[in-house]
């Protein structure tokens, strides 16, 4: 207004009059008032171009305001973009999220015909804030209404997802920009492939590396980088060296990291030859391989035998200055150890020593099994000692030790390690006792098995039925006279109650105080056969060759008979009424065999002549080892028995023939008669092994001859 007219007013002049009324009076009444009572009519035009001359948010916000409320406002997205703005650098976030949802509220009114520079602008802000649940929930907002999102939205989104260690809302935010076909530029490149390959979608990062490749946007270091590690670690070699060579082939030199990646995955996966060319190539390249580096490939080295490689790494790695970990020598110690080498393992022992390190329980392990291996007693003690020393609780390595020299059957040493042991207070089990005493006793040491069996005897170990039998065993085959007065010492000093039995067995019955079959059932009924069935039988096979060696038939046959009562050989005699009788003597020893066949002979007698029943035939089932010395019993009576390859028949009429004869009468109610010269003086011939699995193959003596010898 110019007096009472009306003049036409510049544009210029219109945003410089609204621009100096904003800053002057800036937010509130005041501002809106002086708005107001402006010369001109303001168009929607003045104030945008006035609002890019404004630098103060709230004068911004205040002069948008009031703007709205004028009639005529006209919804711009240029406006609220230089408003999200102008709050973004006022860091005013909240007064943000509020005109954002006026900016939806106007969008879904239709009043803005293009919100779609606000509405990115407003998300971006919110993400590179790192306002995680409101930046997303615009993002959730806008792609609801359907407007566009543009690349550098999404971009910003999944970057803030990254950054909080959310990969998985990440990979949706790139999923709906897939969906929504917005095209990738080199920024989403760069942080959605390391991203999917770090997380274990390989597959994927590929993909959009070959994508990447294919649009012509070459891939950074960084990309490269990613790719060949996480490929390798997921066992990816052959892709991850295409990668690797590729990335060269960009113009990207290998880093010092990238080296440690390849050279790791080629050794845990043990291709161990890449592996060193690699390690070769980065040394040419300039690279130092680091502590862990070493490390890897010297053990990875060392594991797979290549102990010369892992040697010469390990020198390597001390002249740079490194000081080898305990497991590093330890690793190497034992892989020596384990090949045999005792002087390469001494000097690595002796090299850690030195360094201040202390070999772990392992090491140690190794160390002294090398050395009993290797029969180095002294040493070994030695190396003992000094576990010892280190504070290691030295009674089961030195027991590991101990059962070395056993297995090995190095009786000597064994009993040398032991004394050591006891001279040193180092204890062992009564297991390992137990093994050397039976080595002993194998080996014929009777004089060093006495205190061995003393020992285990005072630390509270009880010697069982199986343990007795052996050494009973060992008396059986013994020929010298002094080895049997130490047999017979061992035995007593055993205190089982077999012992007291056999005692009582060659007694006379003024004595024992009755007769020999009550006296053999009464031990018969104080053993568990729940669990000392198997026991039980083998003292039966080894006791009945004892017996027969000591010409005490009688004795044996008192034993079998309570024997098969307890059905120790439930199998043994079978009637199988008139077709066939049997006995099967295969699971016997030779003693329990012959004693068998004549006590059963005499019942099958027994029952054919008293109650007149003659079976089809009969058979002694013997095997092919036990039919020679059968057959050599019965030879002089000329028994009527065919002997064919494991078996000896006879048809029932001609075995009842057979038992009406005097002589056969008298062999079988009588004893089977002795000679001397067949009892204790022809042990390998009868009885080569006490153990009823093994029997001679060489046939013995006649048995037949002399008179009975009856001894109760």
């Amino acid at each position: 207004m110019i007096g009472g007219l009306k003049k036409p007013i510049l544009n210029a002049s219109a945003v410089a009059k609204i621009v100096e009324v904003a800053k002057r009076w800036r937010w509130g009444p005041e501002l809106e008032t002086q708005l107001d009572n402006l010369q001109f009519v303001p168009t929607m035009t003045h104030v945008i171009q006035a609002m890019k001359l404004i630098d103060d948010p709230g004068a911004l916000l205040s002069l948008f305001k009031w703007g709205k409320r004028q009639p005529w406002y006209v919804p711009s997205d240029e406006c609220y973009v230089m408003l999200f703005d102008g709050l973004n650098r006022s860091r005013d976030f909240d007064a943000i999220q509020l005109l954002f949802d006026e900016l939806v509220q106007d969008s879904g009114k239709a009043q803005i015909p293009s919100s779609f520079g606000a509405h990115n602008r407003v998300i971006q802000h919110l993400a590179k804030a790192e306002k995680l649940e409101v930046s997303f929930y615009c993002f959730k907002k806008v792609q609801d209404s359907g407007c566009k999102i543009d690349t550098q939205t999404y971009n910003a989104l999944i970057t803030l997802f990254l950054n909080k260690g959310l990969p998985y809302k990440a990979f949706e935010i790139y999923e709906s920009m897939e969906a929504a076909n917005a095209s990738l530029d080199r920024s989403t490149y760069e942080m959605m492939i390391p991203s999917l390959a770090k997380s274990g979608r390989l597959d994927a990062a590929n993909q959009l590396f070959q994508q990447m490749k294919e649009r012509k946007i070459q891939p950074s270091f960084g990309i490269f980088s990613a790719l060949v590690d996480s490929m390798g670690k997921a066992g990816r070699l052959d892709t991850s060296m295409k990668i690797y060579m590729e990335m060269q082939g960009f113009g990207h030199r290998p880093s010092a990291t990238m080296f440690v990646s390849l050279i790791e995955s080629y050794a845990k996966s043990g291709k161990l030859d890449r592996a060193l060319r690699l390690w070769d190539e980065m040394k040419l390249t300039g690279f130092r391989p680091n502590f862990g580096l070493y490390t890897l490939i010297i053990e990875s080295h060392a594991k797979s035998g290549k102990l010369d490689i892992a040697m010469s790494i390990f020198s390597d790695m001390e002249k740079a200055g490194f000081l080898p970990t305990p497991s590093t020598y330890s690793c190497l110690l034992e892989m020596h150890a384990a090949s045999g080498q005792v002087d390469s393992s001494m000097r690595l022992y002796h090299s850690m020593t030195s360094a201040g390190l202390r070999p772990g329980l392992s090491t140690y392990t190794s160390l002294l099994t090398l050395l009993a291996n290797k029969k180095l007693v002294d040493v070994a003690a030695k190396i003992l000692l000094e576990m010892k020393s280190m504070g290691f609780s030295v009674d089961v390595s030195a027991s590991d030790v101990l059962m070395v020299y056993i297995r090995d059957g190095s009786v000597d040493l064994a009993l040398r390690w032991l004394r050591f042991m006891g001279s040193s207070g180092i204890r062992t089990n009564n297991f390992i006792i137990r093994q050397l005493f039976e080595s002993c006793m194998k080996n014929g040491l009777y004089e060093q098995a006495k205190p061995l069996i003393e020992t285990y005897i005072n630390s509270a170990a009880k010697v069982d039925l199986i343990l007795y039998t052996s050494i009973l065993a060992h008396l059986v085959r013994c020929q010298d006279e002094q080895k049997e007065r130490h047999l017979m010492s061992i035995l007593g000093s055993t205190r089982h109650r077999a012992h007291e039995f056999m005692c009582g067995l060659f007694t006379g019955p003024e004595q024992r105080k009755q007769p020999v079959l009550s006296f053999v059932r009464e031990f018969f009924q104080g053993i568990d056969y729940e669990l000392e069935e198997g026991a039980a039988r083998y003292f039966v096979n080894v006791l009945l060759n004892y017996l027969v060696l000591m010409g005490q038939i009688n004795r044996a046959r008192c034993v079998w008979k309570v024997a098969y009562e307890n059905k120790l050989f439930p199998k043994a005699i079978v009637f199988d009424q008139h077709i066939a009788w049997s006995l099967d003597v295969r699971n016997l020893s030779v003693g329990a065999a012959l004693i068998a066949v004549v006590h059963t002979l005499h019942r099958f007698r027994k029952r054919m002549l008293y109650y007149g029943v003659i079976p089809r035939r009969i058979k002694l089932v013997t095997g092919p080892t036990l039919k020679i010395v059968v057959a050599q019993m019965l030879s002089g009576l000329e028994s009527p028995f065919e002997v064919s390859k494991v078996v000896l028949r006879a048809p029932g009429d001609g075995v009842m023939e057979w038992f009406k004869k005097p002589i056969v009468q008298q062999f079988l109610v009588n004893d089977i008669p002795s000679r001397a010269d067949i009892l204790m003086h022809k042990l390998n011939i009868l009885f080569p092994s006490s153990a009823p699995e093994i029997r001679s193959l060489s046939p013995p003596k006649p048995l037949m001859s002399v008179g009975a010898n009856r001894a109760m």
